[in-house]
């Protein structure tokens, strides 16, 4: 029997959650999760489908397991994730050394389909649900330091973006009942967990009614979770902006704990471009939604998502872009070139008009202008002190360590006598565009 699988995952925090059901899922079975790739009788790729050099690495991938297989004649490989969703027939034709693909909403059925693999069938399922949401799977902690840990709330998106594939791949919002959610925050800080993070791909549009009718909003939900212990920190990821509320920033300022920091993803400056990318909100809905962040947590951090050279996007669009960094002074940013996807709405109705180079200045732009403002941010926070929560080691020291403060912010000091998944207070002394240093006040 071929028990022992390795996973490797790609792509965004959602994915790397799903491996940790899936883990949980085999488990259960009696399958064993390996560290080596050359331990392993399956070798299963948690793949993303948000952009098109992502799908180009794991095809890259998958073709480099050939060598390992050649000597491994019993290797069987598997595809899961969004790619899988997206790509099921294709796979299966094109890479003739894969084995299995698996949807994000066919997980609870993978032991059944190794069980056919090994029998020499080659399957596949990516049916969506509009139900799942895995809320019973206890997740198997692959991806944590034992002090931060994910903690999935909800699964799918209908926003419907015109450059997103997300709703073609993992189908329909739908929310978990509060009270899992809940019960596994409280496991993971009985366990030692000092911070969780509560994932969606539009969190704010969180909503779950009970048998008797009772609706759990979003802002109830992080409310519930902050009560458990003021002594766990609460994030969460991510925001759409035409979703969030006064009522879940008056929670969040209601609670130390929850921490101060919001990634609300504004994708362009420019009222156009947002209408065509079907965002839903204009520029000045979103600076006024940055403004109530500041009026009701002063020391809030904000982050970002943005695409540079969507579709028409002229050089006034890309000024305004510009601008809207300049006004709100993002703390940290994911900045991309668009790259059109398949089956989206842009790929249907839309003509990928901006030429590469002109995509590239444009990004370059953006990534300098931000880079000067994370620095000059940064500059500001010399002499403040942070609680910061201690993660590990220093990446160019073992005599220093690094842990975050509320807003996120990565600090390294010196090592002292500090230990990981303890609070200390750090009072920055210098910094860089990503990073603040500074020294533990005794």
């Amino acid at each position: 029997m071929y028990d022992k699988v390795y996973i490797e995952s790609y792509g965004c925090q959602m994915n790397l959650a799903d491996s940790e059901v899936v883990c949980a899922i085999l488990q259960r079975e009696g399958y064993s999760i390996v560290d080596a790739v050359e331990d392993a009788d399956y070798v299963m790729i948690n793949t993303c489908a948000i952009r098109e050099n992502a799908e180009q690495r794991i095809r890259k991938r998958v073709r480099e397991l050939r060598a390992l297989q050649s000597r491994h004649q019993q290797l069987r490989i598997g595809i899961f994730g969004c790619m899988a969703e997206r790509l099921q027939s294709q796979l299966m034709a094109e890479e003739d050394n894969v084995s299995f693909v698996v949807g994000p909403d066919a997980y609870r059925r993978m032991p059944e389909i190794l069980r056919q693999v090994r029998e020499g069938v080659r399957t596949a399922d990516t049916e969506l649900s509009t139900t799942e949401t895995y809320a019973d799977i206890e997740p198997v902690r692959l991806h944590s330091n034992g002090i931060s840990a994910f903690v999935s709330i909800m699964r799918g998106c209908q926003n419907y973006c015109a450059y997103c594939v997300v709703p073609y791949t993992r189908g329909r919002e739908r929310s978990r009942d509060p009270e899992t959610i809940v019960a596994e925050a409280r496991q993971l800080f009985d366990n030692g967990y000092k911070e969780v993070t509560l994932l969606g791909q539009n969190v704010n549009s969180y909503r779950h009614s009970d048998a008797e009718e009772h609706m759990t909003s979003f802002p109830e939900l992080m409310r519930r979770v902050a009560e458990i212990s003021p002594l766990l920190r609460v994030r969460f990821a991510t925001s759409h902006p035409k979703d969030l509320s006064d009522e879940l920033l008056q929670v969040m300022a209601a609670y130390p704990n929850i921490c101060r920091c919001i990634h609300l993803p504004v994708q362009s400056g420019s009222d156009r471009m947002l209408k065509l990318m079907n965002r839903h909100y204009t520029a000045q809905w979103y600076l006024d939604r940055v403004d109530a962040i500041r009026r009701y947590m002063p020391d809030c951090s904000i982050t970002t998502d943005v695409i540079a050279g969507f579709c028409s996007e002229t050089e006034e669009d890309h000024q305004a872009t510009l601008d809207m960094f300049r006004r709100v002074r993002y703390d940290y940013a994911y900045m991309f070139k668009y790259s059109m996807r398949p089956d989206t709405f842009a790929h249907r109705h839309m003509v990928d008009d901006i030429d590469e180079a002109e995509k590239t200045r444009r990004l370059e732009e953006i990534i300098a202008l931000q880079g000067q403002i994370a620095l000059e941010n940064n500059q500001k926070e010399i002499g403040r002190t942070y609680e910061v929560l201690v993660e590990g080691r220093s990446h160019r020291s073992d005599k220093q360590l690094f842990g975050r403060n509320s807003q996120n912010k990565v600090i390294v000091f010196d090592r002292e006598d500090a230990q990981p998944g303890t609070y200390v207070n750090v009072t920055v002394t210098s910094c860089t565009a990503a990073t603040l240093l500074g020294k533990i006040e005794k």
